[in-house]
């Protein structure tokens, strides 16, 4: 990737170390499979005890067994595996982010125990139930409820777009409490409960290489125990999401990165009029000179927001921030390296068209461009345009 502000100077030991493992298992384990699994529809399973082995599963969480990382390592740890695929990527985001994070957070100490162990060892899958067919970029419109029977909840309700669903043994699922009125909480729902049913959403064009799944349930019966207790109303899913969001906004430039890196080699290579390379043309150069400082500007912006995070200092505007330019960034770089690849560049012999395909789901999970736009236009103005 290119580092033109010399950035890898900051890093620590551990981070660079981190970095240089989660590289090489991606060159090693990823790169060599990722493309017949895209083009296939499945993901690869067998890389989940490789995954845990580094420790990327709650990587930057503390203590219960997870590796305790910086969010500097969590971010460069997710930049790597979206090299390889923003579907590996995600599933550990969606384990980590999504998953684990709200246990840490708002969980019991029992269920800290029970479950933050097993899962940073990838023994317990987890996925993030709060979107809903018709409740996507307004999650507080969600209808699935919760309701007080005794000693237990009883759930109803659908949950759309979920990554890992039919991979998990728990699902954070995000209700309201009595009715659709009531006040949104969250529950670690194992799976296996009856009138729980994940179903895989099939035909994709998009993170082929992922698990992503509808959640029904259908009276589905917990212990009151199984509410996170520490955490009420649309703050527990949103703080969830800043935290997803903050690794989708390193991970998308591991996505430029192998885009770019494949497209200048392309492009010394490629001979066209004169005999030259087509890199020796002004067009193709000012597309890389865009490129390359476009990503240069991704890669400041999530250093600067890993600080402010570290310091406590960070907004969730901050990440809406990095994340809608992020991503941007690396769709413009992937429609753009397609272009220079020409022909070529549509065929999974090149990783960027599944690259490209991938970035416009990302584009569109855990807040659209547009809606991060809105949250920008919201702090620089103080007016709230969603309503």
């Amino acid at each position: 990737m290119p580092d033109f502000f010399d950035i890898a100077r900051h890093l620590t030991d551990e981070e660079r170390a981190i970095k240089t493992s989660v590289r090489k298992f991606v060159d090693a384990r990823v790169l060599p499979i990722i493309a017949e699994h895209f083009e296939h529809g499945t993901f690869p399973r067998e890389l989940i005890p490789e995954i845990a082995e580094l420790g990327l599963l709650g990587c930057n969480l503390q203590g219960y067994g997870c590796a305790g990382l910086s969010d500097i390592g969590y971010g460069l740890a997710m930049q790597e595996l979206e090299r390889g695929d923003s579907g590996i990527r995600s599933f550990a985001s969606v384990q980590g982010s999504l998953a684990m994070y709200p246990i840490h957070s708002w969980g019991s100490e029992e269920q800290k125990n029970r479950y933050l162990p097993e899962m940073a060892k990838g023994k317990i899958i987890g996925c993030f139930g709060l979107t809903e067919p018709d409740w996507g970029s307004n999650p507080g419109g969600m209808i699935t409820t919760a309701v007080d029977d005794g000693d237990s909840y009883v759930l109803n309700g659908t949950k759309r777009w979920i990554t890992n669903g039919n991979l998990a043994q728990i699902a954070i699922v995000w209700a309201k409490l009595g009715n659709t009125t009531g006040e949104v909480r969250g529950f670690v729902v194992p799976t296996e409960t009856k009138g729980f049913e994940a179903r895989l959403i099939h035909k994709k064009m998009s993170l082929r290489a992922s698990v992503t799944s509808e959640l029904i349930m259908e009276d589905v019966r917990i212990p009151k125990s199984a509410m996170l207790p520490n955490v009420r109303g649309m703050k527990g899913p949103l703080a969830t999401l800043t935290s997803a969001r903050f690794g989708i906004a390193w991970g998308v430039l591991g996505a430029a990165e192998a885009c770019f890196d494949c497209a200048l080699d392309y492009a010394k290579h490629r001979v066209q009029f004169g005999g030259k390379p087509i890199a020796s043309h002004q067009l193709v150069q000012a597309k890389f000179a865009e490129m390359f400082s476009q990503i240069s500007a991704g890669q400041l912006m999530v250093m600067e927001t890993s600080r402010l995070k570290a310091e406590k200092k960070m907004l969730p505007q901050h990440v809406s921030m990095i994340k809608r330019h992020n991503v941007r960034t690396a769709l413009e770089v992937a429609r753009t390296c397609r272009d220079i690849l020409g022909g070529n560049g549509i065929t999974l012999e090149y990783p960027i068209m599944r690259h490209l395909c991938n970035l416009e789901t990302v584009s569109t999970y855990e807040g659209t461009h547009d809606v991060h736009t809105l949250i920008l236009g919201q702090h620089v103005t103080g007016i709230s345009a969603f309503e």
